[in-house]
């Protein structure tokens, strides 16, 4: 295991890098056409994951960091983000630098199946995105950036679970986003990991479509109960995002609506997040 340093100024672009706008907290995030950028599945999870107030995270499978750096609006936890393309870790680790959150987020460049955190430490929560499509599927020849951020290349289904259980805590939370064609796989996998689904939402483009998101968290050694939340719909009929999709991309949303806190209460945004979420 290695701590990513990135040789190059601090929030330097490179040659065929751009700088977007993460529009909530004044957050910026170093992307380029040249690999696999954040979409929306990497931002309904940073939304829909159970998070601590404080305390530990990891982010597995992080990409260039969007996860882990939307997070940090929702908690003042420690955050753990491990990320096995170099290329992608040295994005990740400058967009953290450019957002003075190097204090709070570590970038780690390494391969989830082998990886452990320094000391013998447990995770509050454990979020990830992974690859969506087994290698035997479509085509995953060409840009290996891309190929490995859709197939599972650099690792499986089974590894990722294997590697959310090995690294969070006894009735810890693990959040994942993934196909809705592989849930059977996913909650089957969790069950053998001792890893219990407790909150499923999925994701429709429209009121009329199927969904092709499924948002899925479980407790580390939780009891067998699992609550269906309401189906998030992503596009109105005239083709703008629904208000709650807005909140969530503007950050006037902390958490996705629907969530609810272990104590039973549904979770109340913020004052900061009612004036626009610019308060960290």
């Amino acid at each position: 295991m290695s701590e990513f340093g990135s040789p190059s100024e601090e929030g330097a672009l490179l040659a065929g890098e751009r700088l977007d706008d993460l529009l909530t907290h004044d957050l910026k995030i170093i992307q380029s056409a040249e690999v696999f950028s954040f979409s929306l599945d990497a931002v309904l999870l940073a939304r829909f994951a159970g998070v601590p107030p404080r305390g530990r995270v990891l982010d597995l499978c992080t990409g260039n960091g969007v996860i882990p750096m939307l997070l940090t609006t929702r908690t003042e936890a420690a955050i753990d983000a491990v990320e096995i393309q170099p290329r992608l870790a040295d994005m990740a680790t400058r967009s953290v630098r450019l957002n003075r959150l190097s204090e709070r987020i570590r970038i780690v460049e390494d391969d989830l199946r082998s990886w452990k955190p320094d000391g013998d430490i447990r995770y509050d929560a454990v979020t990830v995105n992974p690859p969506y499509m087994p290698v035997r599927s479509g085509e995953h020849k060409g840009n290996l950036h891309q190929a490995m951020a859709r197939h599972e290349i650099g690792c499986t289904l089974e590894e990722v679970v294997a590697a959310c259980a090995r690294h969070v805590r006894a009735g810890g939370r693990v959040s994942m986003v993934h196909r809705p064609s592989r849930l059977a796989d996913i909650i089957d996998l969790m069950r053998r990991y001792r890893l219990e689904p407790k909150r499923i939402r999925f994701a429709h483009p429209r009121r009329d479509a199927e969904a092709n998101m499924v948002l899925i968290e479980a407790t580390l050694g939780g009891k067998p109960e699992i609550r269906l939340l309401p189906p998030l719909i992503v596009y109105e009929e005239d083709g703008e995002y629904t208000p709650e999709l807005l909140a969530v991309f503007y950050g006037k949303a902390a958490e996705l609506p629907g969530f609810v806190r272990p104590n039973g209460r549904t979770a109340i945004p913020r004052k900061e997040d009612d004036k626009g979420g610019d308060a960290k």
